[in-house]
């Protein structure tokens, strides 16, 4: 039988030796400049049409994503859930077992904890399990937003998109993480196959991730190609796969968005942080609205009318 450790259960107090990050960069992780543009442009999209659930996120290493993602939660009522093992021994075989321990043995959920509220006041609602209690923690529908980042073995990414696309309300959004690595070709087999076999839409790609729909993905297309083009510094390329539109985004040189900023911070790191996003801010609401007009309206109108 799995047991799930949620945050309702008050943690032990931290000892000494926990980490402190000044700043988001300091967090352990692997998070890319096109990839940070991405997610702060669909988080922020969501925003902007208004368009309201929850976040998951499952697979959390040591919180870098997940900082990142809550940073988005806009109204009250919306609920941040994160899934990972962390130090569980609860593994569901031998060959995610083996992973864990070999890729992520420093891995903990203490560290994960400290990570997070270094740069917010509380904890996304963890469960402390393998990635198969999500149908039965998530509600259907409930999800705005899901990035997928858990084991790399084919069976279990295939059940975690599978998993996606339950808890996703119709114009959601699910990123896949390593979608393309050259150890991770697990990922890629499952990604592709939930292409071609259960109507995942690609929206576009970067280096690292897949971000994509089971709704219509060229409203989303359409004003990232539109945005990205106005914001420069971006390579942007179409193509076709499998018949479906596909938008490959490299960012790493543009401007990074707004980041979020640690408790930890120095008085001066963090005002110049503050003066960053001030100053990025207007150009990216700027670029917002360029795609809003560039836009056919009832793309945008559908995209609203669908969530409400």
């Amino acid at each position: 039988m799995t047991t799930t450790a949620t945050s309702d259960q008050a943690p032990p107090a931290a000892p000494q030796g926990l980490p402190k990050p000044r700043t988001f960069d300091e967090v352990p992780g692997w998070f890319y400049r096109t990839d940070l543009i991405l997610f702060d442009w669909f988080l922020s999209r969501q925003r902007d049409l208004e368009l309201r659930g929850d976040l998951l996120e499952m697979g959390a290493y040591m919180g870098k994503s997940a900082v990142l993602m809550g940073a988005y939660l806009d109204t009250p009522g919306e609920r941040f859930t994160v899934c990972d093992l962390f130090d569980s021994d609860a593994a569901p075989d031998e060959a995610n077992g083996r992973e864990m321990r070999h890729s992520y043995s420093t891995l903990t959920r203490r560290a994960f904890e400290a990570n997070y509220l270094s740069f917010h006041d509380e904890l996304p609602r963890i469960l402390q399990a393998p990635t198969t209690v999500v149908p039965g923690e998530v509600e259907d529908g409930s999800c705005r937003f899901v990035h997928v980042d858990a084991s790399h073995l084919y069976e279990h990414v295939h059940g975690d998109i599978a998993a996606a696309r339950d808890v996703l309300a119709p114009d959601g959004l699910v990123v896949l993480d390593d979608y393309r690595s050259d150890h991770t070709p697990g990922v890629a087999c499952a990604t592709w196959q939930a292409v071609l076999e259960s109507g995942l839409r690609p929206v576009c790609v970067s280096s690292n991730k897949f971000y994509g729909t089971w709704g219509d993905a060229r409203p989303w297309q359409d004003a990232l190609h539109a945005e990205l083009r106005a914001r420069g510094k971006c390579w942007l390329q179409w193509q076709e796969v499998a018949g479906q539109r596909l938008l490959l985004v490299g960012a790493r040189k543009a401007d990074p968005p707004g980041l979020p900023v640690s408790r930890h911070a120095s008085a001066a790191g963090a005002a110049a942080a503050g003066a960053a996003a001030a100053k990025l801010a207007p150009r990216a609401a700027a670029a917002r609205r360029l795609a809003a007009d560039l836009l056919p309206p009832l793309m945008t109108r559908a995209l609203r009318r669908a969530r409400r």
